[in-house]
C-alpha cells in the first residue's frame, strides 16, 4: 500500500514556449471522467510519470527518455498512450519524438486537489 508525504510537495507549473505543436488526440475538458483518470492513475508507472512531470521537471514537456526508466520502449508508448487518452497528459509531437506534460488547469478545474494528492505520493520501497 502506497502512501503520502506529510509535506506538500510544490508542483512546477511551467509556461508554455511559443510556436508549439498541435497536441495529439485527447480528450476535451468536457469529456474528462474521474473514472478513466483514476483508472490511468491506478497503475505504479504511471502514477510516478505524472509525479515526476508535477514535481520535477526542467522544461514545458519532457520525452520518455527524460524519465531514465529500465524498461521497453514499446511498454512506455503503451503507459504514456494510456495517461494521454485518459485526458491527464498532453502529446505533442516534435518529428520523431513525442513529448509529455501534465493538463495541470484542465485537471485542477475537473478534479480540485487530486494533483496535490498526486504530487505527495511516495512509493513504497
Amino acid at each position: 500500500m502506497s502512501s503520502t508525504a506529510g509535506a506538500t510537495a510544490a508542483i512546477k507549473v511551467l509556461p508554455a514556449p511559443p510556436g508549439l505543436p498541435e497536441p495529439l488526440p485527447e480528450p476535451t475538458v468536457e469529456e474528462l471522467r474521474l473514472e478513466t483518470v483514476l483508472g490511468a492513475l491506478s497503475d505504479p508507472l504511471r502514477l510516478t510519470i505524472v509525479r515526476k512531470l508535477l514535481l520535477e521537471s526542467e522544461q514545458f514537456d519532457h520525452s520518455c527518455g527524460w524519465f531514465g526508466f529500465d524498461r521497453p520502449k514499446s511498454s512506455l508508448t503503451h503507459h504514456f498512450k494510456a495517461l494521454r487518452e485518459a485526458g491527464v497528459t498532453r502529446q505533442r509531437q516534435y518529428g520523431l519524438e513525442r513529448r509529455s506534460h501534465v493538463r495541470i488547469d484542465d485537471l485542477n478545474a475537473c478534479f480540485p486537489g487530486l494533483l496535490d494528492l498526486v504530487a505527495a505520493w511516495a512509493p513504497e520501497v
